[in-house]
């Protein structure tokens, strides 16, 4: 393990325990990150030391946990190059997109009209564009992926002329890890009248971001995919679209004055941010993102982390049977979905658990792609900087072992 990344991994706790008497290598990033002891802290202090409600109260407890969160949103909002106006806190990307699903399109989708998505979608950004086109009857048109998961170009500006109005699409794919081309994406559906949404919930993690020079119309992503705690996300959206669409929830917190005839609504963010919001967790996307843009600024540490992906490639590839969809696509990012013929993927994950290897098979909450290479789902091996290239000998020992076992 090289100096850089031994430095980095020293910050996760987590990542020095044992696993039924091995040690854990965690493998399943791209469902959740480990967290660092900043952020630890920053939820222990928010627990122990400014546990109060924010934006009412006038005690000092109430006071501190305000600043705080706003701090986090602040945080958050200067990682994505976006106003804090412009950052609506939500529990995740799930939220953050059904939010728009149905605000947006309430306002400004008719019955006709179309929606379109890619093939290589998360459930959570397919089934909220479905459930908007049942309301409204829209349709919903769906862009293919070549096979190893680049995204057909051609095909999706011949779609756009079908009366799209909004584009959905993933930042990068949770299965494949390929980055999809956003600006040509974002630029070509403008042209033809289309507002675009990306689903920034992998994507966040593996590239440097700024929502203005991209100009996409809404971003969303997971805080607990980049370092901070589950149950807080964000949704950036373009103030002029945020303005225009009504409320996603009623409450406390989203209002500006309330009577039994009229209700009016608090400025940007507040308007979607109905309720008690996880004051903690978005307290720690302060700490989380300054660890992220300090690994975004660490050339060692970036250079540690594309040898030990390329390791992982070449090894992968010695396996008998093994079909891994995108390895050599160079726009695939930290991730990699396999399958081996004659093995289950459940199977040999239950034998590699029990050697310290945490990785995630199944459908992996994409289940229209995984059906394209596989019926029986895959495995997914996803890494991020702390991961080390001793770590993949120990998977690629662990999986052979399985494949043996299983054959």
């Amino acid at each position: 393990m090289d100096k850089a990344t031994a430095n980095f991994r020293s910050h996760f706790p987590a990542l020095s325990q044992q696993v039924y008497g091995k040690p854990l290598v965690y493998f399943d990033n791209a469902a959740t990150s480990q967290k660092p002891d900043c952020v630890i802290e920053m939820l222990e202090r928010m627990n122990a030391e400014a546990c109060a409600n924010v934006h009412r109260a006038v005690h000092r407890l109430a006071l501190d946990a305000t600043d705080l969160y706003q701090h986090g949103r602040e945080a958050a909002a200067a990682f994505i190059g976006a106003p804090a106006d412009e950052v609506i806190f939500t529990s995740g990307t799930t939220a953050a997109i059904n939010l728009v699903a149905s605000c947006y399109t309430r306002v400004n989708l008719k019955k006709g009209d179309s929606i379109l998505i890619t093939e290589g979608e998360h459930h959570s950004n397919l089934v909220p564009w479905q459930l908007a086109c049942d309301i409204y009857g829209i349709n919903l048109i769906v862009t293919p992926l070549a096979e190893d998961g680049t995204l057909d170009m051609e095909t999706f500006r011949h779609q756009l002329e079908n009366g799209v109005k909004l584009v959905a699409v993933a930042h990068m794919t949770n299965v494949l890890g390929v980055e999809n081309p956003l600006r040509e994406i974002i630029d070509t559906a403008h042209a033809a009248g289309a507002v675009v949404l990306v689903d920034g919930a992998q994507g966040i993690v593996h590239s440097r971001l700024d929502v203005k020079s991209l100009d996409c119309d809404f971003y969303a992503f997971s805080g607990h995919k980049i370092y901070a705690p589950t149950g807080i996300g964000i949704l950036y959206g373009k103030r002029e679209l945020l303005e225009q669409m009504p409320p996603y929830m009623g409450g406390g917190d989203m209002v500006d004055r309330v009577s039994f005839e009229k209700t009016t609504y608090g400025p940007l963010p507040l308007k979607f941010e109905a309720g008690t919001q996880n004051i903690s967790a978005a307290a720690c996307l302060a700490p989380a993102m300054k660890l992220a843009r300090e690994v975004q600024e660490n050339a060692a540490l970036q250079a540690a982390a594309e040898a030990t992906e390329r390791k992982m490639a070449e090894q992968l590839a010695t396996i008998d049977g093994l079909y891994c969809p995108s390895i050599a696509n160079p726009l695939r990012r930290g991730i990699f979905s396999f399958c081996i013929e004659g093995v289950h993927p459940a199977d040999a994950a239950q034998i590699m658990d029990k050697m310290g290897v945490a990785v995630r098979t199944g459908f992996m909450c994409a289940e229209p792609l995984i059906r394209k290479y596989s019926e029986h789902g895959m495995m997914r091996a996803s890494l991020m900087p702390y991961n080390t290239p001793e770590e993949v000998d120990i998977f690629i020992t662990a999986l052979k072992r399985a494949v043996k076992m299983l054959r």
